[in-house]
């Protein structure tokens, strides 16, 4: 079977405005795969964690009526639903998940179809599986890779233990494909949990990679197994702490909560 004809796993397609990152505000078009091999303490879609039977499609921006279909479900099928959503040709079409690229075949005959039709990709990821991403980051306009520290994340198959494992020697390896696409940049969860030291960690990673690389620390937004965002001097001290290793870093909270999508 051709790539450009294998179907994907969906949970939801619907319109917004980006709540996270350096395009925040920007309307947006969501595309929400299903399936997650990490665990992340914060995680606001839990509902994403494992495929589901069928996906929900809204049927016009911002009316919160959807319609549910059958998966799997092929990638022209899905463009149209992007096409019917979006507003304007600036409109970002986010890959996002659960994971979208453990689904890489499907991702990647999105990406063609998309591409044709001239769409703006963004593909948000948790930044681990530096070979699926290979197949489609040339035709990426933005990649949004989250850095997960191990001090609120675990992979799926390790929640029965403890787990020592953190991911940056991973992150630094998709880091250097995801400079690939047009766009890339760095997203970090921070939570009252996280380590100055695993933060320093990740900053050398990035440095080691290039040091012009955009970096955004997020606050948690309290839910699941999170009660409160760090401090605000805290904060405040991580921002200064990114600052001495690369050259553009931002302080940004999660802003959809607010107009309650996700």
């Amino acid at each position: 079977m051709a790539v450009s004809e294998i179907a994907a796993s969906l949970v939801e397609v619907f319109a917004s405005a980006q709540g996270e990152g350096p395009e925040i505000g920007r309307t947006t078009v969501f595309v929400r795969f299903g399936g997650c091999d990490l665990r992340c303490i914060w995680c606001d879609s839990p509902g994403t964690w494992k495929p589901v039977s069928t996906c929900r499609v809204e049927q016009a921006p911002g009316s919160q009526r959807f319609e549910s279909f059958p998966n799997p479900i092929g990638p022209r099928r899905v463009a149209d639903w992007v096409e019917a959503l979006a507003t304007s040709p600036s409109t970002w079409v986010s890959l996002t998940g659960g994971e979208p690229l453990l689904q890489g075949d499907a991702v990647a005959g999105l990406v063609e179809e998309l591409r044709q039709r001239d769409r703006r990709i963004y593909l948000e990821t948790h930044g681990l599986h530096a070979e699926a991403l290979t197949r489609v980051v040339d035709d990426i306009d933005l990649v949004s890779m989250d850095w997960k520290l191990a001090s609120d994340v675990r992979w799926a198959s390790s929640l029965e233990g403890a787990s020592d494992e953190d991911f940056h020697r991973a992150h630094q390896r998709f880091l250097r494909v995801a400079l690939r696409a047009k766009s890339v940049y760095v997203k970090v969860v921070v939570t009252p949990s996280t380590r100055t030291e695993e933060l320093e960690e990740m900053l050398a990673s990035i440095e080691s990679v290039s040091r012009e690389i955009p970096l955004v620390i997020q606050p948690v937004t309290p839910m699941g197994g999170v009660k409160a965002a760090p401090e605000a001097g805290q904060l405040l001290e991580w921002l200064r702490l990114a600052e001495k290793s690369l050259t553009d870093v931002r302080l940004i909270p999660q802003t959809h909560p607010i107009y309650g999508a996700l």
